[in-house]
């Protein structure tokens, strides 16, 4: 049996905590979240050949009806159904822990889950409150597959996912319910080859980086095709809006950062420059409304830093000029915090602060302003597995996890009503 990622991962826990981090990485399904149970025949764990479990009814619905063969949704393994077999040892722990304790063998609600959240001192515009608490999970395989990336579209409410499904994108609101999707796999006009990230123009128009294509395709909210941006790329990945609409987008081949001024209304390139050279792999891009700032997460290759080359990522922040004001590294943030990072994503909060995800140890950090010096402050912890994508909304902090193909939105408040 394959070890659940990030069980017991932040050290010592009181028993309830133990038996807590049972219940939720080792005794439910992490397709569906719903409790294995050997009561319910669908609900039954079930090994695959791959060593991971899923309970039965998702191992039916996942598998093709006559090949009888699916594909692992975590190791993308494939894996026959006839040789899946019951996994005898998480039906005997879950029996041990209802003849034990019955009174906690219960999964808690997941919204409840939130009492993992770390605390911190999250100041983006309105979350003043020192804790962050899991609100809401939504999406899961199938409905998202390998997602990359996030954007909200406006203050409306919905937000739009970039993943690697039959439609590239799709359209949530913040209840989980799928609204649209579109941007059918492809290399043809309004279709989407590889789609890596997402933003969204103040007009609510969604550009989306499609590496597969070498390109930026434009659309509408409601996933009509405006354009496609090409030819000037290698390799387009990054991307973000500044407060007027205008692209800014990373290559990571060519080593740039470039701004795209477009008129939307009539699909064309007013201006296309290369605003910053001579970065090493620049990846993600975030705008900071609050100051016109840009940040960009470099990935050096091996040459460039081949004392840590799996782990060593640096970040920038440029001023509205595009003149480098300050930079850090996960080297100095490991050496001050003696956590090992693996920044990925990166956003800016309502003041200004930088906060950046780790998909290696499944957290999210404020940074604070780098002016100051980081401060390294842990925002969220154990209910993430991979985070990738990171956005900011009405009040809520709402990460993209690659993990398990999620969802997942985080509030300062824990008493409102959650949904799965």
């Amino acid at each position: 049996m394959a070890k659940s990622p990030g069980l017991l991962r932040h050290g010592c826990l009181s028993p309830e905590g133990i038996l807590r981090e049972i219940q939720i990485n080792l005794l439910e399904c992490k397709v569906c979240f719903e409790m294995f149970s050997t009561q319910q025949r669908e609900r039954r764990p079930q090994n695959l050949s791959c060593g991971h479990v899923l309970c039965l009814e998702c191992i039916t619905a996942l598998s093709h009806p006559l090949l009888r063969k699916l594909e692992c949704p975590f190791c993308r393994q494939l894996c026959s159904v006839d040789s899946t077999s019951h996994c005898q040892v998480l039906s005997d722990l879950q029996e041990l822990l209802l003849s034990q304790s019955p009174t906690s063998a219960a999964a808690p609600p997941r919204w409840a889950r939130g009492g993992h959240v770390l605390t911190a001192g999250l100041t983006c515009a309105g979350l003043t409150c020192a804790a962050l608490h899991l609100h809401t999970t939504f999406g899961g395989w199938g409905t998202l597959i390998n997602p990359t990336g996030i954007a909200a579209l406006g203050s409306s409410g919905t937000i739009v996912v970039v993943h690697d499904g039959e439609k590239r994108m799709v359209v949530f609101n913040l209840q989980g319910r799928k609204l649209h999707s579109f941007g059918r796999q492809g290399k043809g006009p309004g279709e989407i080859c590889y789609a890596v990230d997402v933003a969204v123009s103040p007009s609510g128009y969604v550009v989306v980086t499609d590496a597969g294509d070498g390109a930026m395709k434009v659309f509408t909210s409601r996933g009509n095709h405006v354009m496609t941006i090409g030819d000037s790329f290698q390799l387009p990945w990054g991307v973000d809006m500044d407060s007027c609409g205008h692209i800014l987008v990373s290559d990571v081949q060519a080593g740039t950062l470039s701004q795209v001024k477009v008129d939307y209304s009539r699909g064309v390139i007013v201006e296309h420059r290369t605003v910053i050279s001579e970065l090493q792999s620049p990846k993600a891009v975030a705008y900071c409304a609050a100051t016109g700032n840009t940040a960009v997460m470099e990935h050096p290759t091996e040459d460039a830093h081949p004392t840590d080359k799996h782990q060593y990522r640096r970040l920038k922040v440029f001023s509205k000029d595009f003149n480098l004001l300050y930079q850090t590294d996960s080297f100095s943030l490991t050496l001050q915090s003696t956590v090992r990072l693996n920044m990925s994503g990166v956003a800016f909060d309502g003041d200004g602060d930088l906060i950046v995800t780790d998909s290696d140890q499944g957290m999210i950090y404020s940074l604070g302003k780098l002016q100051n010096g980081p401060v390294l402050t842990p925002l969220v912890g154990d209910q993430l597995i991979r985070p990738v994508g990171l956005v900011l909304l009405n009040n809520l902090l709402i990460a993209l996890d690659g993990g398990d193909h999620t969802v997942k939105i985080y509030s300062a408040k824990s008493d409102s009503g959650p949904t799965k």
